[in-house]
């Protein structure tokens, strides 16, 4: 069904920052990839700070010991990685966290190694529940059961739902999270530039293998540059670029598209801010992709382009569109 380059899995680093006090200061997403929430980082402060016998009140003697000899724990992965501790005692130091005040509802709880918000919560909820199947198997392609499973469950309206769908591990709640939360600047930015209506467009999350048959066989080509994509999916005549795009590439077009579309200067939102993010999501990745233009008349025309990255399924669609 999917038409790109095999993917190849990379192991993302498990990257955090020790708290120094229990107040912490709230923020709306999860925003880097980290495995601990901002407003869940009174866990690692709970388990850091607390002594025996308060930590000893909720979990097993012998791990309370464990805890203590391994402090300090700047990550979830390093409080998972001490012996004896597992999912249902991370469950119970959670438990704990929010009994002696070092959290609030505001951490709903530890899944699959990350200790989500309720905002991650509510994204990543309504991320599994709108993305079209195809996305959904863009950012887990090596969980094919699991995307499966997803659809066929929605709709979810926890995380825990989510991480209790067979198939579905800490590497794919974790894409998953991350495909929900790291681009909500850019994501907002898109939505803004598409709701001008002035002959542009962008997207953020969308079907690909959709919008490809769209273009393809909706519209009078004029032109048909692909890379990356399965030859079979496109017509004669198309352009087989050898090379997929880079960052620069993708943000190069996705910058174009939000400055076209904001040339009478409407845009109520800055626009640098969520290009930032953008510039920020690209870094290090490669993407498959097409460049589709198309005439429907001698006084109009359209070119739509689109990237997926070939490891995470992060995309970025742009069109933009003329007429005399």
């Amino acid at each position: 069904m999917r038409g790109f380059l095999a993917s190849i899995v990379v192991a993302v680093g498990l990257v955090g920052c020790g708290p120094e006090q229990l107040a912490q200061s709230r923020e709306p997403l999860t925003t880097t990839d980290v495995d601990v929430a901002p407003e869940c980082q009174g866990i690692l402060t709970f388990a850091n700070v607390a002594s025996y016998n308060t930590l000893d009140v909720y979990l097993p003697s012998d791990l309370v010991s464990n805890i203590i000899g391994a402090r300090p724990f700047s990550s979830l992965a390093g409080l998972s990685a001490v012996n004896q501790m597992g999912a249902v005692r991370l469950t119970q130091l959670h438990q704990g966290a929010g009994t002696e005040g070092s959290i609030t509802s505001s951490c709903v709880g530890i899944y699959d190694e990350l200790a989500v918000s309720a905002d991650d919560q509510t994204a990543l909820v309504g991320l599994v529940n709108t993305i079209s199947g195809e996305e959904i198997h863009d950012i887990l392609p090596y969980a094919w059961n699991g995307a499966v499973n997803l659809i066929n469950g929605r709709p979810y309206t926890t995380v825990a739902g989510i991480s209790g769908t067979s198939g579905i591990g800490s590497v794919s709640l974790r894409n998953l999270r991350n495909a929900a939360t790291l681009s909500i600047p850019f994501t907002q930015l898109a939505a803004a530039v598409t709701n001008l209506h002035r002959e542009t467009r962008m997207y953020r999350h969308f079907n690909w293998y959709q919008e490809l048959q769209n273009a393809l066989y909706g519209y009078q080509l004029s032109g048909v540059t692909c890379f990356g994509v399965d030859p079979d999916l496109l017509p004669n005549g198309s352009e087989i670029r050898s090379n997929l795009a880079d960052a620069s590439e993708v943000y190069s077009v996705a910058s174009s598209a939000v400055s076209y579309a904001n040339r009478y200067h409407e845009l109520t939102i800055d626009p640098s801010v969520g290009l930032a993010n953008l510039q920020a999501q690209l870094a290090g990745k490669s993407f498959f992709g097409c460049y589709i233009s198309w005439a429907p008349d001698p006084w109009s025309g359209y070119t739509m382009s689109f990237f997926v990255d070939t490891v995470s399924g992060f995309g970025v669609l742009a069109e933009t569109g003329w007429s005399e």
